[in-house]
């Protein structure tokens, strides 16, 4: 028998690589669109997707924020100065330390973390990547058939 450390350990690790099979085979297979509600921009890119018959899930911020794994993940496919939005009112309203923070990768994942408003909107997964903003131009590119 394994000491109850080293069984707790691989229980979490096994644990692990089952919810990331499974995050990745859903990411892989489903649009999901991450954003406000009442941001124009995504209401735009929801229209785009519902205007070309394409299904999304719709996950808002304010309801369920994105954990600092997920935000990594976007920053696979995402330069970290295009997702960390430095023009809106929320990082406006960051006290210099707080805007400093941004300086590290690490510190900009646990800002947009902290504050999803500092996230450019909307965050698209689609085949699994990630793409941030809407243009027509890009949706097109990203869904044809």
């Amino acid at each position: 028998a394994f000491p109850s450390f080293l069984h707790e350990a691989m229980t979490n690790l096994a644990a692990a690589l089952t919810i990331g099979r499974l995050k990745k085979s859903k990411a892989e297979n489903m649009t999901t669109i991450y954003g406000i509600s009442n941001c124009d921009t995504v209401k735009k890119a929801r229209n785009w997707l519902a205007e070309h018959g394409i299904a999304a899930e719709f996950v808002d911020f304010k309801k369920v924020p994105p954990a600092p794994e997920l935000i990594e993940a976007w920053l696979g496919d995402i330069d970290v100065a295009v997702l960390l939005n430095k023009r809106g009112t929320t990082w406006r309203k960051l006290d210099e330390a707080q805007q400093a923070q941004a300086a590290t990768r690490e510190g900009a994942v646990a800002l947009m973390a902290a504050q999803p408003s500092l996230i450019k909107r909307p965050v698209l997964s689609q085949n699994g990547r990630f793409y941030a903003g809407f243009q027509a131009a890009l949706y097109e590119s990203v869904f044809k058939k």
